[in-house]
């Protein structure tokens, strides 16, 4: 696995594939720097070599060229987290694109426009690939958000560099980050598992069976397997259709020695409100007319008890309706927990869209041992898939 540490970069030009897709506020300022802080390190690296930065990215899903999706809007902020003087160029590819690349000087950050302004860029054009290709030396792909597909920017382009490509800190970390999970972690391996619906986390479950040895499913989910269990889940949220499947994942895990966690009790309400009434209840006998909408105490305590005895942790998903603060406190206990267990050793990766934003709403970011950037990327990485991304820089 080549690395930035593979290479020095004196006097080269390191084409950066980037992750900025990074929201922005009516007045187009960015709102939520964390992608931009977290390619700090490398582009840190390339230039304290002496070498500058050419920094492509897309951002949003604009139809052709649209003004609120241009990466001009972000320039500033990358100047700042930086603290190095960016220059932005408005086209990533052409004549205006290979000038800015060329009088590039060291020590100096270059941001191409939006990527995506050109429909080449998702359909994994060659040509448009090549025309990248022509503006850096070394390729580096730092983006693992954007790693699951085969875009020109993110796979393609790898073939045109085929001795000077390699992993940014951020990628490297974050494939490190779930071989530890999947493959190398200490024992027990724990993952938990939340979010509404079985059906999107049944490739990650049916996959992770054999690394883990508990499963704790909380979340809407867990009303599917009560359900298929003879269970009364009220009006709480279900899938009917999945139940058989439920029970052939019991099942398996069984026969695999996996140990699953269901949650015990819930803290059910008559609406879907945080100003709703409420009640705790058995998992398995909530009323008609309620649906649970987080954990019960005693399922918290049994939580607690399961994540304290494991040395590595997946988190992924919710234990309730986080978003609601009537419903957050399974999924606070939670991250408490998590934090508890990695101050005393234990290794946590916490990955996927929901899991994230609670991790950071809650302030657990610095109290677990690594936050993914990447959801659809991570989550594919749990099904087993290999990333095109990934595989670009590995062949």
């Amino acid at each position: 696995m080549k690395t930035l540490n593979d290479f020095n970069f004196k006097n080269k030009k390191a084409l950066i594939r980037v992750d900025f897709n990074v929201p922005l506020d009516a007045e187009f300022n960015v709102s939520d720097a964390t992608r931009i802080q977290a390619a700090k390190p490398t582009i840190i690296k390339i230039l304290e070599d002496g070498g500058s930065c050419i920094l492509m990215s897309h951002l949003g899903r604009p139809k052709g060229v649209q003004d609120e999706f241009s990466l001009k809007h972000i320039v500033n902020k990358v100047e700042d987290i930086i603290g190095v003087e960016t220059q932005f160029v408005s086209n990533c590819v052409g004549e205006d694109a290979e000038k800015a690349a060329a009088n590039l000087e060291p020590g100096k950050i270059l941001i191409l426009e939006n990527l995506r302004f050109h429909e080449e860029e998702t359909k994994g054009d060659v040509a448009f690939a090549e025309k990248l290709a022509k503006l850096g030396d070394i390729y580096v792909n730092d983006a693992f958000g954007t790693a699951h597909r085969a875009h020109a920017s993110t796979t393609i382009i790898a073939q045109f560099f085929p001795e000077k490509k390699c992993f940014g800190y951020l990628l490297e970390q974050e494939i490190k980050s779930i071989e530890k999970v999947m493959k190398t972690g200490e024992k027990p391996v724990l993952a938990v598992l939340g979010g509404a619906k079985v059906s999107s986390k049944i490739t990650i479950i049916e996959n992770i069976l054999d690394k883990v040895d508990h499963l704790i499913i909380g979340g809407g989910m867990t009303f599917t397997f009560i359900k298929a269990q003879g269970g009364s889940v009220g009006d709480s949220i279900c899938e009917d259709d999945k139940m058989e499947l439920a029970l052939d994942i019991l099942k398996q895990a069984k026969a695999k020695n996996v140990q699953i966690h269901l949650p015990v009790d819930v803290l059910a309400a008559n609406a879907f409100s945080n100003d709703a009434d409420t009640q705790v209840v058995d998992v398995n006998k909530i009323p008609d007319g309620w649906q649970g909408l987080d954990a019960g105490p005693k399922s918290k305590a049994i939580f607690h008890d399961v994540v304290m005895q494991c040395k590595t942790i997946l988190w992924n998903g919710p234990l309730g309706v986080f978003e609601m603060e009537n419903f957050a406190n399974g999924t606070i206990e939670l991250g408490n927990s998590i934090a508890e267990a990695t101050k005393n050793g234990a290794f946590s990766l916490v990955g996927g869209g929901d899991s994230v934003a609670a991790v950071k709403q809650f302030g657990f970011e610095n109290k677990v041992s690594y936050v993914s950037t990447g959801g659809g990327a991570m989550l594919e990485s749990l099904e087993g898939k290999t990333l095109p991304g990934i595989a670009a820089i590995l062949d």
